[in-house]
This record gives C-alpha cells, sequence and structure tokens, in this order.
C-alpha cells in the first residue's frame, strides 16, 4: 500500500524554486496545465523553451487532473513570470506556505546540495514530493534520502533521459547488438547538475550492478569510465559547452550497434512528468528506490573520482552511503 492518500482528480501542485540556467519552472508548469499565455511566453528567458512550447499542437498540452496551483521561487519576480506565462492562479510568499493547500510539490531546481533542505518541510509533513535532477550530490545528503525512504518517505526524481523515446527501444533490450560491450554517452553542461542525464539515460539499458567509476577529467570537462558487471565498458563524457553533442549515444554489441540521439525535449518531460502524475495516482513510484540510490552513488564517484586526480572508486564503498 502507499504511504500516502491516493490522490484523485484534481491533482494540485506547486512549482517550487529556481535556479540559475534551469526553466523547468516555466516548462514544467506549462506541460502540466496545458496553457500558456503566449505574449508572457516571448518574454521567457529561456530561448529552447519558447521554441519547443511554441512549437507542439495544442492538443498535447496537459495532463489529465493535475494542475499546478501554486508557484514560489527563491527570487519573487521569478514567480510572478512563471505564473504568467504557465497561467498559475496563486504565488506563494514562501515555500513552505503551499503546505495545506496543495496534494504533492516539485522541487524545480538543479543543485542536489540544496535538496535536503529545499525537501524537509514536505516530508516533514508527509506531502509526496518529486525532486529535479540529481537528487544530490554529496554522501551526507544520499543517506538522509536513504534513511527517508527506510521510513517510507513519498518522494521521487529523475531525469527526463529516462523517459527520452529515443532510447526506450533500448531498455533492458540490446539482444540484436549482440552480449552489449560498450556504450559511449556525450552530454554538455557540469558533472554535478549534468552527469545524471548521461547516467540516466544509460542505466536503463545496462540496468544495475555498476561496480567502478573512475573521471579523469576536471571540472569543465569530465571524462568518465564506468565498469559493468555484465561486462560492458561505458565512457560518459560531460564537457561544459558541448551543445551540439548532447544526447547523442552510441551502443556496441558482439553482433551490431546503434547510434542514438535524444531530440524530442518536450516528449521526455512531459512522459517524467506523467510518471510523477501516476505515483500519486497508484502510489507506486516508477523507478525503485534502489536504482535511485545506486544513481546518486554514481554522481558522486564520478566527484570524488575527479577530485582525488583520476582515482578509481569502487561502488561498493560507497554502499554505506
Amino acid at each position: 500500500m502507499p504511504n500516502f492518500p491516493i490522490k484523485k482528480t484534481p491533482i494540485r501542485l506547486a512549482m517550487l524554486g529556481m535556479t540559475e540556467g534551469n526553466g523547468h519552472p516555466y516548462s514544467w508548469s506549462m506541460i502540466i496545465n496545458g496553457r500558456y499565455d503566449s505574449d508572457a511566453l516571448a518574454k521567457c528567458p529561456y530561448p529552447a523553451i519558447r521554441n519547443y512550447m511554441a512549437k507542439q499542437p495544442a492538443d498535447t498540452l496537459g495532463i489529465d487532473g493535475a494542475e499546478v496551483t501554486h508557484v514560489w521561487t527563491d527570487d519573487p519576480a521569478d514567480a510572478q513570470q512563471v505564473a504568467k506565462v504557465a497561467m498559475i492562479d496563486n504565488i506563494a510568499a514562501k515555500a513552505e506556505d503551499v503546505i495545506g493547500h496543495v496534494d504533492a510539490v516539485l522541487v524545480a531546481t538543479d543543485k542536489g546540495e540544496e535538496h535536503v533542505a529545499r525537501c524537509r518541510a514536505f516530508i516533514d509533513a508527509g506531502i509526496p514530493v518529486f525532486v529535479d535532477k540529481p537528487l544530490c550530490n554529496n554522501r551526507h545528503d544520499l543517506a538522509v534520502f536513504s534513511d527517508w525512504a527506510d521510513q517510507g518517505k513519498p518522494f521521487i526524481s529523475s531525469s527526463a533521459m529516462r523517459f527520452a523515446k529515443e532510447f526506450a527501444p533500448y531498455h533492458r533490450a540490446t539482444h540484436e547488438l549482440g552480449r552489449l560491450r560498450y556504450v559511449n554517452f556525450t552530454m554538455a553542461k557540469s558533472w554535478e547538475t549534468y552527469g545524471i542525464h548521461a547516467l540516466e539515460a544509460v542505466y536503463p539499458i545496462v540496468g544495475p550492478g555498476f561496480i567502478s567509476v573512475q573521471n579523469t577529467g576536471d571540472a569543465d570537462r569530465n571524462i568518465v569510465h564506468l565498469h559493468h558487471r555484465d561486462g560492458v565498458d561505458i565512457n560518459l563524457v560531460n564537457i561544459y559547452d558541448l551543445a551540439g553533442g548532447a544526447g547523442m549515444m552510441t551502443l556496441a554489441g558482439t553482433h551490431g550497434g546503434a547510434q542514438l540521439k535524444m531530440a524530442d525535449s518536450y516528449g521526455a518531460f512531459k512522459a517524467q512528468l506523467m510518471s510523477f502524475v501516476d505515483y500519486l495516482r497508484t502510489g507506486t513510484p516508477p523507478v525503485p528506490w534502489s536504482e535511485t540510490k545506486e544513481l546518486m552513488q554514481l554522481v558522486i564517484a564520478g566527484i570524488q573520482s575527479r577530485d582525488q586526480g583520476g582515482e578509481l572508486i569502487f561502488l561498493k564503498d560507497l554502499e554505506h552511503a
């Protein structure tokens, strides 16, 4: 049984927080609400969001039975803008003010080191939380989330890459390639914030069972080698300004190979948000905690290896995090 009341429609959601360079409060609110103000969207400071939202047919917008009814951002001016764009009725003065007025919250920030603090009030109140990627980026905070998971607290976290339609056909289904031997994935931005995109694109393909992580790069060019128990070697490359290579994957096996690229950001985001709404309706998380925990261990190991000059980090040494 779920550890929170099953939500019937309409599900009231709060969109909380905004960090520099992350426009998810805009896009996620529009995707869920199924509406936006065109004039306000034209002033949205994220060109990519303006472009892909404007291209979507009206009948693809919206998640039935769910609505973002409240918004709060670190800078009050951002909340005003998001509310205008996504036509949100209520702007909260403080994040905690939404407690008692919504059924669940989305913590729409990508600084993993802040997420324990941003989530705590809602976890304590028993309100289900969706946490933007990465859930966390250090061992202490992973221990906190692990404790909350053990207590049955209702929270989930994911990257939209898990839901990309371009990669989904290969999720635990690479038989046509023979025995999978090598995976390469390229991504832009930093390992701390976007490494989880690379990891979560690959993880549903190879499954759990990572052995080691080695990052021989630096803060702006993370070159990460992972070894998997099934004999798969994986290279994940996060180069800060590699926008042209973001979301590109190579799969190579003993009999064949495939080269893939994520192109439909909107579709991935919508599927990701729908997985949260489904969780609220069923109480069944889209991803088991064991997988989320292993993914966070991989994020943490990549940082640790880089900071230690490319040292090989074994996941078994992080198991008690």
